[in-house]
């Protein structure tokens, strides 16, 4: 299993961080090692002072694609998920700056949080998906999957050209405007249309 993350994938997002909008969809990857355990606080790291919270949209794929033409896209998937993203930003800073990788930013242990799944099914559209985050009960992240620069079937399409789908691979298709530090004994919570879909304490 591996994790393919999207970058700068909302608009308001990139003004936030002050980065260039992309031609392209922005690729990395987290290890599987970096998936939080389920009912495990996550702990910050001692080699950063400032973590930031992500909040996505997870997509898990079904089956083996390549090549995949986006209007096929929606046969590689049957469920949706929530996650975050943590993120190192002062790493992650230091390593930009130098035109370097920032897979040390993003993809240490416990760097993502995967929620539980729910059948596409149960969605009018996927297209238009309200998800939030809160941090101890207050909303810090607000975002709507029609705000995506790139869509579902267009990021699974993209990425295809580049790595080979395989089942129980799990897409982060980007974060939206609000992302921010957490700090020791902060609570987070996410919800997908209404329904929550994970939660983390802080240490």
């Amino acid at each position: 299993m591996k994790i393919i993350c999207i970058g700068r994938n909302y608009a308001e997002h990139i003004k936030e961080l002050s980065n260039e909008r992309p031609k392209d969809p922005v690729i990395f990857i987290k290890p599987d090692s970096a998936v939080l355990p389920k009912e495990q606080d996550f702990f910050i790291p001692n080699f950063s002072n400032d973590i930031h919270y992500e909040v996505e949209v997870l997509i898990k794929i079904r089956k083996v694609g390549k090549h995949i033409d986006p209007k096929f896209a929606h046969k590689y998937y049957d469920e949706i998920g929530l996650g975050i993203d943590f993120t190192a930003r002062d790493l992650q800073a230091q390593l930009k700056e130098k035109g370097l990788p920032w897979e040390k930013a993003k993809g240490f242990d416990g760097a993502a949080v995967i929620g539980k799944w729910v059948s596409k099914s149960k969605f009018k559209d996927v297209n238009n998906l309200n998800f939030k985050l809160t941090k101890n009960l207050e909303v810090v992240q607000n975002g709507n999957t029609a705000q995506m620069l790139w869509g579902i079937d267009e990021i699974i399409a993209y990425v295809s050209q580049f790595f080979m789908l395989k089942k129980g691979d799990i897409i982060f298709t980007g974060t939206p405007s609000g992302v921010g530090k957490v700090s020791p004994n902060d609570y987070l919570s996410g919800s997908l249309e209404g329904e929550e879909m994970f939660t983390v304490k802080i240490k």
